[in-house]
């Protein structure tokens, strides 16, 4: 890694492109599940609005993540889980198969591990 990707990752200044890029990409993804999405069964449609909400919410997370005390910590969590959760299940959703269904819950403790980081 080099020193100014560190120093950025540190400071916490990297979090804010970040959080903008993954905002912009969860409203993208309301926007296609709103009005291009259509799978054969509902169900897969409640995994898409899942995943999306959270990614949305998650995102927030991001943003703040330069102003706390370990912006590495919580950034890298909240990506984390933000790839695995809400990755995976927009997977699940759009293939309509639950292939990967077990990486889910793996995304969901690192959320759940980036909310508490906030606490150190």
């Amino acid at each position: 890694m080099t020193s100014q990707l560190a120093a950025a990752l540190q400071t916490g200044s990297v979090w804010f492109r970040v959080a903008a890029i993954s905002g912009a990409t969860a409203v993208g993804l309301s926007a296609y599940g709103a009005h291009g999405f259509k799978p054969k069964d509902p169900y897969y449609m409640e995994v898409f609005r899942r995943a999306n909400n959270l990614h949305l919410v998650h995102s927030l997370l991001l943003a703040i993540a330069p102003s706390t005390k370990r912006p590495w910590l919580v950034g890298g969590l909240t990506l984390a889980g933000i790839t695995l959760f809400s990755g995976t299940c927009y997977n699940i959703a759009l293939r309509e198969e639950k292939k990967w269904v077990q990486l889910a819950p793996m995304g969901g403790f690192a959320l759940m591990a980036a909310w508490l980081a906030l606490a150190l």
